[in-house]
């Protein structure tokens, strides 16, 4: 009898561990198996559509990632990692080493959102069990994840989505805060997904940004020396006012001169006399000096900045002076003694008595 219960347990619990890791029946493709204490959920990755996201998300979970922090290498990343966000009716959100929702793998990259023909997105928080990206903003992506417990449209398009779950979906309404991502395996069904070379599809990523750093550096170094021989070219002949400012038309334009008090519209970049770039509102100057701030654009700042053409208006003397001289279509560069700048006192990130230049263009 006591043989016999033995033989039971034994058959019980070799049917259970086939049952959790019976895979044969699934389609071709890349999954990943995480294993909760309340139980596995089987999630189904989208290597084709987001191939960079998946694999980061498949070396994090396999140890194979080249770029984690020196105490993860090695290492399966999310193993005894926390549910340490649960948003009830909306999300579970996982894989912060901290436990906190501020920690990550020592590394950040980019959103990856694919887009159809008619520039829609493929990939959204249409349902429930959508497994996307946490982050901190545009391309900050690291280790942290959710899985979606109903749709989330509000969510599209500012977190990447890279798969969903196909098997417990019942498991995730009861993960609870706290609760313990045991393991993460990857599975691969069919010889497409066992080519799928996440460790080197990962490095070859950011190897490819490293490059594309260096030619944007040489690029900003470039454009810092063209600058300041052609502002040595337009100072030279640029018209003298009597209040010191000085400004050079590099472009006549065909509008008319816009009545005092009126507004217009002005695309503006702010150099000191050293060449660098200090503000602007024209995306591709930001770009091209290594500016560039997705913050700013999410806010509209790359947009023709709406400002009084009037002697009133509430810009530094030299600015509104400059802006008064021109029509609409002209683009002039200023050179604005520190006087009809910002003074003896300074502000923000310019230094006290600083001579400026502004390149301004009205476009409306």
């Amino acid at each position: 009898m006591r043989i016999a219960k033995i033989l039971f347990l034994i058959v019980v619990i070799v049917i259970s561990s086939c049952k959790s890791n019976n895979y044969t029946d699934l389609e071709k493709g890349l999954y990943a198996d995480i294993q909760t204490d309340k139980g596995a959920i089987l999630v189904q990755l989208d290597y084709r559509k987001v191939p960079i996201t998946v694999a980061n998300f498949v070396s994090l979970a396999e140890g194979t990632n080249p770029y984690v922090a020196k105490r993860f290498r090695n290492k399966h990343f999310y193993e005894g990692l926390l549910f340490h966000r649960v948003v009830k009716d909306y999300i579970i959100q996982g894989g912060d080493p901290q436990g906190t929702g501020a920690g990550g793998p020592g590394y950040q990259f980019e959103d990856e959102f694919p887009i159809d023909e008619k520039g829609e997105l493929i990939l959204t928080h249409s349902k429930k069990g959508i497994l996307s990206m946490a982050n901190a903003g545009f391309d900050t992506n690291g280790s942290q994840f959710f899985i979606t417990l109903k749709e989330a449209s509000n969510l599209d398009g500012v977190h990447t989505v890279f798969g969903s779950v196909v098997e417990g979906v019942q498991i995730l309404d009861s993960i609870a805060k706290d609760d313990v991502i045991n393991k993460v395996q990857i599975i691969r069904i069919g010889n497409e997904s066992k080519k799928f070379n996440a460790p080197k599809i990962f490095g070859d990523y950011f190897k490819k940004l490293e490059k594309e750093a260096e030619i944007k550096v040489e690029m900003a170094k470039t454009a810092k020396t063209n600058f300041l021989k052609q502002k040595e070219i337009y100072e030279a002949n640029a018209d003298s006012l009597h209040s010191g400012l000085k400004i050079y038309f590099i472009n006549k334009g065909d509008g008319e001169k816009p009545n005092i008090g009126n507004a217009v519209k002005v695309y503006y970049s702010g150099y000191f006399n050293s060449g660098e770039l200090f503000t602007t509102n024209n995306k591709e100057i930001a770009e091209l000096y290594l500016k560039y701030d997705p913050k700013v654009e999410a806010r509209g700042g790359y947009n023709p900045k709406k400002m009084d053409y009037s002697p009133d208006a509430e810009l530094i003397h030299g600015f509104k002076e400059g802006l008064q001289k021109m029509n609409i279509g002209d683009k002039v560069m200023l050179f604005i003694p520190s006087h009809l700048a910002y003074g003896t006192q300074g502000r923000g990130p310019i230094p006290p008595d600083t001579d400026l230049i502004f390149e301004l263009e009205i476009v409306e």
